[in-house]
Protein backbone atom coordinates (compact mmCIF):
# COMPACT_ATOMS: atom_id res chain seq x y z
CA UNK A 1 0.00 0.00 0.00
CA UNK A 2 1.27 3.35 -0.88
CA UNK A 3 1.39 6.05 1.52
CA UNK A 4 -1.13 8.07 0.26
CA UNK A 5 -3.65 5.24 -0.14
CA UNK A 6 -2.90 4.95 3.60
CA UNK A 7 -3.69 8.19 4.15
CA UNK A 8 -7.33 8.55 2.10
CA UNK A 9 -8.33 5.10 3.69
CA UNK A 10 -7.55 6.72 7.07
CA UNK A 11 -9.72 9.85 6.33
CA UNK A 12 -12.22 7.70 4.65
CA UNK A 13 -12.35 5.45 7.91
CA UNK A 14 -12.85 8.57 10.04
CA UNK A 15 -15.24 10.53 8.18
CA UNK A 16 -17.95 7.20 8.55
CA UNK A 17 -17.14 6.94 12.32
CA UNK A 18 -17.86 10.12 12.77
CA UNK A 19 -21.21 10.05 10.32
CA UNK A 20 -21.94 6.85 12.45
CA UNK A 21 -21.01 9.14 15.57
CA UNK A 22 -23.91 11.45 15.06
CA UNK A 23 -27.16 9.02 14.35
CA UNK A 24 -29.61 9.01 17.30
CA UNK A 25 -29.13 5.46 17.86
CA UNK A 26 -32.73 5.19 20.38
CA UNK A 27 -34.70 7.04 17.42
CA UNK A 28 -33.13 4.58 15.16
CA UNK A 29 -33.63 1.41 16.92
CA UNK A 30 -36.74 1.90 18.46
CA UNK A 31 -39.92 -0.24 17.04
CA UNK A 32 -43.22 1.73 17.01
CA UNK A 33 -46.44 0.11 16.40
CA UNK A 34 -50.03 1.47 16.32
CA UNK A 35 -53.20 -0.37 16.28
CA UNK A 36 -56.49 1.08 14.92
CA UNK A 37 -59.64 -1.24 15.03
CA UNK A 38 -61.22 -1.15 11.42
CA UNK A 39 -63.88 -3.09 11.72
CA UNK A 40 -65.21 -5.57 14.76
CA UNK A 41 -63.12 -8.44 13.63
CA UNK A 42 -59.90 -6.68 11.63
CA UNK A 43 -57.19 -4.20 13.17
CA UNK A 44 -55.11 -2.60 10.83
CA UNK A 45 -51.68 -2.40 12.31
CA UNK A 46 -48.84 -0.12 11.59
CA UNK A 47 -45.61 -0.86 12.23
CA UNK A 48 -41.95 1.24 12.43
CA UNK A 49 -39.30 -1.66 12.42
CA UNK A 50 -35.38 -0.46 12.08
CA UNK A 51 -32.71 -2.25 9.16
CA UNK A 52 -30.57 -3.41 11.68
CA UNK A 53 -30.48 -4.35 15.83
CA UNK A 54 -28.11 -2.32 17.97
CA UNK A 55 -25.81 -5.25 18.16
CA UNK A 56 -25.48 -4.93 14.11
CA UNK A 57 -24.47 -1.49 14.18
CA UNK A 58 -22.40 -1.53 17.03
CA UNK A 59 -20.87 -4.37 15.17
CA UNK A 60 -19.99 -1.96 12.20
CA UNK A 61 -18.99 0.68 14.41
CA UNK A 62 -16.51 -1.78 16.02
CA UNK A 63 -15.01 -2.93 13.24
CA UNK A 64 -14.47 0.42 11.63
CA UNK A 65 -13.17 1.83 14.62
CA UNK A 66 -10.54 -1.25 14.70
CA UNK A 67 -9.89 -0.52 11.40
CA UNK A 68 -8.80 3.17 11.54
CA UNK A 69 -6.92 2.15 14.43
CA UNK A 70 -4.58 0.09 11.99
CA UNK A 71 -4.44 1.80 9.54
CA UNK A 72 -3.19 5.19 11.78
CA UNK A 73 -0.46 2.42 13.06
CA UNK A 74 0.51 1.66 9.75
CA UNK A 75 0.76 5.62 9.02
CA UNK A 76 2.78 5.94 12.49
CA UNK A 77 5.27 2.97 11.43
CA UNK A 78 5.76 4.32 7.80
CA UNK A 79 6.01 7.91 9.36
CA UNK A 80 8.73 6.79 12.12
CA UNK A 81 11.39 4.48 9.78
CA UNK A 82 10.64 6.91 6.13
CA UNK A 83 13.57 9.15 5.79
CA UNK A 84 13.35 11.95 2.71
CA UNK A 85 15.48 13.85 1.00
CA UNK A 86 13.85 17.38 1.78
CA UNK A 87 16.16 20.58 1.12
CA UNK A 88 18.17 21.44 3.80
CA UNK A 89 17.10 24.94 3.95
CA UNK A 90 13.60 23.28 5.35
CA UNK A 91 15.09 23.06 8.95
CA UNK A 92 17.34 25.85 9.33
CA UNK A 93 15.87 27.37 12.14
CA UNK A 94 14.51 23.97 13.24
CA UNK A 95 16.90 23.17 17.13
CA UNK A 96 16.43 20.18 18.68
Amino acid sequence: MKLFQALLRRKELQNKLDRMKTINVKELFEVKAQRKNVTENIDDIIAQVPKMTFSQFNAEYDYYAKQLRQIDAFIQQANYTTETDAPKDLLEDYKQ
